[in-house]
């Protein structure tokens, strides 16, 4: 076991935490998903998102145990970044068809994250997520105050 590091910062202010935060959201292409339900039970998969600065936009294929899920209790939790600075996001899931999401969102989630659903065979189902709760701490000293999204609110 390795011992703590001496030079770790100190915990970021409410300021800097939004910022990394929707930096983070804004760079990264992948997170992890989880969801529960009934036959799937709880599932965690990696998938590709488009975050349009109030919500995400994720693909799955619509046979898969993610998308079943969805579809029969849309709470979801995402997770992204390494364990130590992390974002986790609390929110939920509606389902949008091709058609009701629109060429232009379409692309922009096919360019961000290199791939497209729309040219594949297998039928694939966007969902929606609204965040209602975002978290975000690197070390046990920013455990108080982690909490940067309230009710679908940001704080500060």
């Amino acid at each position: 076991m390795t011992a703590p590091d001496p030079t770790i910062a100190p915990p970021r202010s409410l300021a800097e935490r939004l910022r990394d935060t929707r930096a983070k959201l804004e760079s990264e292409i992948d997170l992890w998903v989880a969801t529960a339900g009934s036959p799937g039970g709880a599932h965690l998969v990696p998938l590709s998102y488009h975050w349009d600065g109030a919500t995400f936009l994720i693909s799955t294929p619509r046979a898969s145990i993610t998308a079943r899920n969805l579809l029969g209790d849309p709470r979801v939790r995402l997770s992204l970044g390494p364990t130590r600075d992390v974002v986790t996001v609390d929110g939920t899931a509606e389902p949008v068809d091709l058609a009701e999401l629109g060429a232009e969102t379409a692309e922009a989630f096919a360019t961000r994250t290199g791939f497209d659903p729309r040219t594949l065979d297998e039928p694939y189902q966007y969902f929606r997520i609204r965040p209602h709760r975002v978290q975000a701490w690197r070390e046990a000293d920013e455990l108080p105050g982690r909490t940067l999204m309230r009710n679908g609110h940001w704080l500060g």
